[in-house]
């Protein structure tokens, strides 16, 4: 078992932790790297028994301090790789540590594939069920909505399996757990013969966009949008199933498209934008046209995911689905008519109904909702104007993105948060995974 620093009582601290955008970072008395779930049991138990607080972390893509802690960091990247796939029952068993690259490639080399996945690659596959990555789908949910069984070492050093048969209360709560419920050492996902996707990104008007949201939504699988502030441009992009063949961009073509523009000019833009933000208006027209339509085929993640190398701060909010058009503008009115400079897309996506406790799609039809902001820009005043928005329409924040509520407004908002609480009271009465964060979403 690797482990950095000492324990907490010698008063010596390691080197400090920073998340991916570097608005968050943490100085945990040590982190201890297990290279088994039996090693990862034992750095709990020892936690517990030291007076420390536990916490696992990823790859650190999310925005929030979910993860941050001043006790151990557990870095589980040591539990990686497929353990087994069940064809019959058509579901891929894999450790918490996994990378979703990784995972998408093996199983595309198996054939195999999920059904829905987000943009990001990056995560490990714990950290992006654990605060409910999603990518957009009028049928197919979240990545968490697809697992079919985990495995959790709970607070007192055991390992729980979780299934819809088995500890089914466990499982209904903790496929996105916040790390509230324990650490995850294992997910069985349910996978599928391995498909292809059509692509159609196309330019298209706000107003035309939001007067046809409910039919692009339903006359397609994947539908999303991205709205341009300063502007009343748009970039849609329709992923529907095909029969094939395989016909990705041309090598130019998608180098152009998605590392010049969407990277490096993109980059340039938001550097210069930030330093002069008067200009980013003129910006934002030249940015919102600079992008063309075009068809293409390919294997889901490589229609679903593409590189993010601009980095960013980001807050989003899962609204009613009906209430989405409305909210959206709302955000541009508010904008237009404010001094606020805002160089990132606004981004919208959806998502079916499930039935995870604390999912942002809980129990009604989603749409998602994401507003950015390039690091090292000041955020606050654009993020708060837009909560305000989100809220009044009943919004639910992503767990892993930049939001401002607390226990209090999340008992309002998930019928069933008072059961998510009970259970952590049980498995985790100590609250040996507790930081400030779950704190203030979960209370004490």
């Amino acid at each position: 078992m690797a482990t950095t620093g000492t324990a907490g009582k010698s008063g010596t601290r390691t080197a400090a932790w920073h998340n991916w955008a570097g608005n968050v970072s943490a100085t945990p008395a040590r982190v201890v790297a297990p290279a088994s779930v039996g090693e990862l049991q034992e750095a709990v138990r020892r936690a517990a028994g030291d007076g420390l607080k536990v916490k696992a972390v990823g790859t650190g893509h999310s925005f929030t301090s979910a993860a941050a802690t001043d006790g151990v960091l557990i870095r589980p990247q040591a539990l990686a790789g497929i353990q087994g796939i069940d064809r019959e029952a058509g579901t891929v068993t894999v450790a918490a540590g996994t990378v979703l690259k990784d995972l998408n490639l093996a199983l595309a080399k198996e054939g195999l594939s999920l059904a829905n996945m987000g943009d990001i690659m990056e995560q490990t596959v714990s950290g992006a069920t654990s605060t409910g990555t999603h990518g957009t789908g009028r049928d197919s949910a979240s990545i968490a909505a697809q697992i079919r069984g985990l495995e959790l070492v709970t607070a007192d050093g055991q390992l729980l399996t979780c299934s819809e048969k088995e500890n089914p209360e466990v499982f209904a709560a903790a496929r996105l757990g916040i790390g509230a419920l324990g650490i995850v050492t294992a997910i069985t996902f349910a996978v599928e013969p391995l498909f292809f996707l059509t692509a159609r990104e196309e330019p298209m008007s706000f107003d035309r966009v939001t007067a046809e949201f409910d039919e692009h939504h339903a006359e397609n699988e994947h539908f999303e949008f991205y709205w341009f502030p300063h502007t009343g441009n748009c970039n849609t992009k329709r992923n529907n199933r095909s029969q094939g063949p395989a016909a990705p961009p041309g090598a130019v073509s998608a180098w152009i498209e998605d590392e010049l523009l969407s990277n490096g000019i993109f980059q340039a833009a938001n550097s210069f934008g930030r330093a002069v933000p008067s200009a980013i208006p003129s910006i934002a027209r030249i940015a919102s046209r600079a992008l063309s339509a075009r068809t293409y085929t390919d294997i889901p993640y490589k229609v679903f995911t593409s590189p993010r190398r601009v980095r960013f701060v980001e807050m989003e909010y899962a609204l009613p689905r009906e209430r989405v058009v409305e909210a959206l503008r709302e955000l541009k009115t508010m904008v237009d008519r404010s001094g606020l400079r805002i160089s990132f897309p606004v981004e919208v996506r959806t998502a079916p109904a499930d039935d995870i406790t604390l999912s942002t799609a809980s129990g009604r039809e989603t749409a998602y909702i994401a507003v950015h902001m390039y690091k090292g820009t000041p955020y606050q005043a654009y993020f708060t104007a837009a909560e305000r928005i989100f809220t009044a329409h009943g919004g639910r924040p992503h767990w892993g993105k930049v939001h401002t509520r607390d226990a209090e407004y999340f008992a309002q908002v998930y019928p069933r948060f008072g059961e998510f609480t009970a259970l952590r009271d049980r498995l985790d009465p100590e609250r040996v995974f507790a930081n400030d964060y779950l704190r203030r979403v979960l209370g004490d």
